[in-house]
């Protein structure tokens, strides 16, 4: 009594594709495997950009591109009421 057989699941899968449909699943599953495979290779380009960008500064060290960019501005946010 406390675990589902095969069966259940059987029945499950038929309600999912009887509301569904098949063809909106097959959209489903075809965006969801194109979104893992868009971000496994975004972290392997991130891991080989890191590794690649020898340049970076160290923590705390000032670049000229610091020193040039003066126009920070202060600000304080306001909560809407």
């Amino acid at each position: 009594m406390g675990g589902l057989s095969i069966w259940h699941w059987l029945i499950v899968l038929l309600v999912v594709v009887l509301v569904f449909g098949t063809k909106k699943l097959k959209n489903i599953g075809s965006d969801l495997g194109g979104a893992v495979k868009g971000f496994k290779d975004g972290m392997k380009e991130g891991g080989q950009a890191a590794a690649d960008d020898k340049t970076t500064p160290v923590a705390g060290q000032v670049t000229n591109a610091a020193q040039a960019d003066k126009t920070t501005i202060d600000v304080e946010a306001k909560q809407k009421s």
